[in-house]
């Protein structure tokens, strides 16, 4: 059943208007017979009647299945009139089941402004939508300029995603409908960002709600979160003010934050600066040893034919052959011109003489037995068997091929590899 039926004459007939919105009586279409009325969804024959609530409508006489208005519920029926009445009371010049000229969408209730231009549809919307239909009707009502609000009596999915209200039908007989959900009011005290802050559902009838969104007092408003809701323009001025005052706070935060991050990365870099620059000390004065111990060593270099710069290579051999730190003294006349070499244990103090460097063959005879000769080279350890009168330990240990060998070698000529031929304990 609808509101609104076609006349061959007169036009189109609204059952809600007291002239039938054409300058006619109820009581000319009422239980007259000759009347011919059309339905203006699907052009089907109607009648006029009145409900046991006092409602005046058209029926079907043979209800067709691809009618929407014959097919509507007794819930949508009254819901459609509830809103046309209400929007009628705020003083707007409201229409039942208004289609397009175009025929892409058809109001449940529509309400004109004082031009009288479709202004916004009021839409019952019982039956099951999903949000994208719901957001494809409201794109349609927009394109041809048309607001347009929904209005459900229970939980649906498209409730937050167009602008909606969730009614509730009258517990009885003289209450008015009333909103459930989809109005709100923005509550921040005090105005501090401490403050808890959030919105708060307001209320009111439903003839009071559309009366302040046709008035302007209430507007739709979407929330960061995507949440579309009817509120006061001021509420919106207040959340919009909360927005702001988050977002500085944010902003203050994370300048504070890249602030903390800047002064710790140029407090590392500083460090790190320092690291180098006490690197690069450490490697100056190391450099300047090294140079002042060749300085040192020159006349050795000469005495024992060895090149300077295979020093390094050979210092690392004497001291992987021996095991220990090792620390080079003075060339000791005592040991036939040879540097000394002395060891240092990895725990406690003090050194002890271990080897001795390139010492000339002529000082063998009273060689200590336990003292080590190291030699770079195979000439060394020819020259050094000459002269040989004891027993005596040899490492050959060759900078050049990075090779060691030990020797013992004697009056004897006992010749051989000898791993163990540093004494000194390790």
């Amino acid at each position: 059943m609808g509101y609104t039926a076609l006349h061959p004459d007169w036009g189109r007939l609204d059952a809600s208007l007291d002239d039938l919105g054409c300058g006619r009586d109820w009581s000319e279409v009422h239980r007259v017979k000759g009347v011919e009325l059309s339905c203006p969804e699907c052009r089907g024959r109607v009648f006029a009647r009145v409900s046991v609530h006092r409602d005046r409508h058209f029926y079907h006489q043979m209800r067709p299945d691809e009618c929407e208005l014959a097919n509507e519920s007794l819930e949508h029926h009254l819901l459609k009139l509830e809103l046309a009445l209400a929007a009628r009371a705020a003083g707007w010049r409201a229409e039942l089941e208004v289609s397009s000229e175009t025929r892409n969408w058809r109001a449940d209730v529509m309400v004109f402004d004082e031009r009288g231009r479709p202004f916004m549809a009021l839409e019952a919307q019982l039956s099951p939508m999903t949000p994208e239909d719901a957001r494809m009707r409201t794109d349609r009502y927009a394109h041809d300029g048309v607001a347009v609000c929904w209005f459900g009596m229970h939980d649906r999915p498209w409730e937050r995603t167009v602008p909606s209200l969730q009614v509730r039908f009258p517990g009885k007989r003289g209450e008015p409908w009333t909103v459930r959900r989809g109005m709100a009011r923005y509550s921040w005290a005090p105005r501090t960002l401490k403050a808890k802050a959030g919105w708060v559902r307001v209320q009111p009838t439903l003839a009071d709600a559309i009366r302040w969104i046709l008035d302007g007092r209430a507007h739709v408003y979407t929330s960061v979160n995507g949440t579309v809701r009817w509120t006061a323009p001021a509420y919106t001025e207040l959340a919009l003010a909360r927005a702001r005052m988050e977002a500085e706070a944010e902003a203050a935060e994370r300048a504070a934050a890249a602030e903390q991050r800047r002064q710790e990365a140029a407090a590392r870099a500083a460090v790190a600066a320092e690291f180098r620059r006490r690197a690069a000390e450490r490697a100056r004065h190391a450099e300047a040893e090294r140079q002042t111990e060749l300085r040192r060593l020159a006349g050795f270099f000469r005495h024992a034919g060895m090149d300077a710069v295979l020093w390094p290579t050979f210092t690392q051999m004497v001291r992987s052959a021996s095991g220990k730190a090792i620390v080079y003294g003075e060339q000791s006349p005592a040991h036939g011109d040879g540097l000394l070499v002395y060891t240092r244990p990895r725990w406690g103090t003090g050194t002890s003489l271990a080897g001795v460097v390139c010492p000339d063959p002529r000082a063998l005879a009273l060689w200590p037995q336990n003292l080590t000769i190291v030699v770079h080279n195979q000439a060394w350890l020819a020259r050094l068997r000459e002269g040989a009168r004891t027993l005596l330990k040899v490492a050959v240990l060759n900078p050049v091929t990075e090779h060691s060998r030990f020797f013992r070698i004697g009056p004897d000529e006992v010749v051989g590899t000898d791993p163990e031929a540093w004494d000194s304990p390790r």
